[in-house]
């Protein structure tokens, strides 16, 4: 897509694209939404300026200029949290400028970020999700996509992997008597996930009916042509199962890696051990999940104390 810029500028911008993925290693999805709020950025700005920016219009940037391409956004139905994001990545391009000498990334530092809203993660009950992960509540026919279905969902709940993780794994990864996963997660952060016997037992049943050869290296998951399963497809699946077995809008295939840390929280997991098992950088992030737990002994409570 074309962008309303001078070629220096994108050069720049560019250079700090490929600096996020090589230094900073972002995940592929923070890469392209940063990519896309900068363009964004770019085009309001040239439309704001009445013609291609270049480094000195950036470098002449005020707080009210970065607040009226917030507000821009906010009118097109921008959230807290993609503006939020915005201005995140807005503040990281002008960084990579000033450490240049070519503009003062002072005034994006004086702008308040906004103010996110708290809502919990939604997870579904133990027996919900066992249900979900189940291969004989699959809704497909064909019982190799069946088998695959289940496999995939019971590595979100079994192991609280990421979607994008699960469909990213190779065959070798589930060596004979595996009794671990090795998981490459956001900014390629590894760590080591046990694999329960019965999620262990769904992949090797997948395996055994998939129609297609799983050389090493290739995607383990396959689509009905026999290419790299798209994570669209277990999501459509998913809303198929959330229909037949009359379950909240919530129940989305994250839904599983919420209930995942919230089943084992609820169990008796401590915070810290299940932040190494969600990949989380920050312990504040699995914090989060606390409040789940609290709401629901609140819950029981009001269900079944006499004097609630």
């Amino acid at each position: 897509m074309l962008i309303p810029a001078d070629e220096k500028l994108l050069v720049e911008r560019q250079a700090w694209l490929e600096s996020l993925a090589d230094e900073r290693r972002l995940a592929t999805n923070t890469l392209e939404a940063y990519e896309r709020d900068t363009r964004q950025f770019l085009q309001f700005l040239s439309g704001h300026i009445g013609g291609p920016v270049a480094l000195f219009d950036i470098a002449a940037l005020r707080p009210a200029d970065l607040r009226s391409f917030l507000a821009f956004r906010r009118r097109e139905g921008a959230g807290a949290r993609s503006l939020g994001r915005h201005l995140a990545g807005l503040r990281s391009l002008l960084r990579h400028l000033e450490r240049k000498g070519l503009v003062n990334a002072a005034g994006a530092g004086a702008i308040r970020s906004p103010k996110q809203p708290k809502s919990l993660p939604k997870p579904l009950s133990g027996a919900q999700a066992i249900q979900v992960v189940d291969r004989n509540t699959q809704m497909n026919e064909e019982p190799w996509i069946a088998a695959r279905d289940a496999a995939v969902l019971s590595l979100l709940y079994g192991c609280g992997l990421r979607i994008s993780e699960a469909l990213g794994l190779t065959p070798e990864t589930f060596e004979d008597k595996t009794v671990s996963l090795r998981i490459s997660g956001k900014g390629g952060k590894m760590r080591i996930v046990p694999l329960l016997p019965v999620v262990a037992e769904a992949v090797q049943t997948y395996r055994k009916l998939c129609p297609y050869h799983l050389e090493t290296g290739s995607p383990l998951f396959r689509g009905a042509r026999g290419g790299p399963l798209q994570p669209a497809i277990i999501q459509r699946e998913m809303q198929r199962l959330r229909s037949a077995l009359g379950l909240p809008d919530s129940a989305t295939p994250h839904a599983l890696r919420h209930s995942f840390a919230t089943h084992l929280l609820g169990s008796g997991g401590d915070l810290r051990t299940i932040q190494e098992l969600l990949g989380h950088a920050s312990l504040s992030t699995t914090q989060i999940y606390t409040g789940v737990d609290s709401k629901r002994l609140l819950d029981i409570y009001d269900r079944a104390h006499p004097r609630a």
